[in-house]
């Protein structure tokens, strides 16, 4: 998996590459989210629209992510999945955990709207 950090005002934007499969992955999403944290950002937008595949271990990265992220006060939100991706979130019911948005212009627009 790739990071990249993109601040847009207040929201930190992580445009994410790859596959979210866990292993080393786990460790660097992890200490990425409490490096942000401890900076501050507690609202983050994950850009999905460069990952090709989530198996189970990574959906359960970004859960972690999600409940750190609650815990300090913020928010993570999703945008730009692929069909493929947004019907895991729809199967395994983390639709209803995540919001998820079509492109990162609606979900930064979302943030300003809480």
């Amino acid at each position: 998996m790739n990071i990249k950090e993109n601040l847009k005002g207040e929201i930190m934007v992580l445009n994410l590459g790859g596959k979210i499969m866990g292993g080393p992955d786990h460790e660097k999403f992890q200490s990425q989210i409490k490096t942000l944290v401890s900076q501050g950002h507690v609202d983050i937008l994950l850009d999905m629209s460069k990952v090709s595949w989530v198996n189970s271990t990574g959906l359960g990265i970004l859960v972690s992510a999600f409940h750190t992220l609650k815990k300090n006060g913020g928010t993570l939100k999703i945008c730009n999945v692929s069909d493929r991706i947004d019907n895991i979130l729809n199967v395994t019911q983390l639709k209803l955990v995540f919001e998820t948005f079509a492109d990162c212009d609606e979900a930064l627009a979302s943030f300003g709207a809480e």
